[in-house]
């Protein structure tokens, strides 16, 4: 758990960013997020994936491993760590616990728990009916949705409440970090994709 969160406080937004920029590229964001979004749109392509790549491997590996040796600890303790990263890209010690909104990061919690890859696929396919069937915008409201609507199919679908509870964390850590974001919210729209 704490290695998760140690790791998950590694902004590779900002670290990537110096690399490819020299300057910190969440500081003329709207929002001011060190995420993937942000990397790719002021940073370049470059700097977008290999920080995508580097949050959704932060969130895999503390939980593929957590998975592999912990065979003796207590079964609730998957919950806790499919959250640490999340909490500590939301609440990074190294900045100041500041840090980002952890929606990549949170995928790759999900994908930690390969071969089980249902909970990752449930979020992405919610995403995505929000995203082109149902279309949600701006992105801070379907997101919102998205997290919400995911915290109560998870333990409908998949019958693992430590994988529930995980992600019932994860959620609320999203969400939270929503509530609080800086960025414009604008007025929530609901389109059905194929006639828009």
């Amino acid at each position: 758990m704490l290695g998760g969160y140690l790791f998950g406080s590694l902004l590779f937004a900002k670290y990537f960013g110096y690399l490819f920029t020299k300057q910190d590229i969440t500081r003329d964001s709207i929002d001011g997020n060190p995420g993937a979004a942000n990397a790719f749109h002021n940073g370049g392509f470059w700097c977008g994936c290999l920080t995508l790549c580097a949050d959704l491997m932060k969130g895999f590996l503390p939980v593929f491993f957590y998975q592999k040796i912990a065979a003796d600890c207590p079964p609730i303790g998957l919950a806790f760590v499919l959250a640490a990263p999340v909490v500590g890209h939301a609440f990074s010690v190294f900045h100041r616990f500041h840090g980002g909104k952890g929606i990549a990061v949170s995928f790759g919690c999900l994908l930690g728990l390969f071969p089980d890859l249902r909970p990752a696929l449930i979020l992405a396919v919610v995403f995505l009916l929000f995203s082109l069937v149902g279309r949600i915008s701006p992105h801070y409201y379907r997101t919102l949705v998205t997290y919400i609507v995911t915290v109560f199919l998870m333990p409908v679908l998949i019958h693992d409440f430590r994988v529930a509870m995980g992600f019932f964390l994860i959620a609320g850590i999203v969400v939270w970090k929503l509530f609080v974001s800086t960025e414009e919210k604008g007025k929530c729209e609901v389109r059905i994709g194929w006639r828009s």
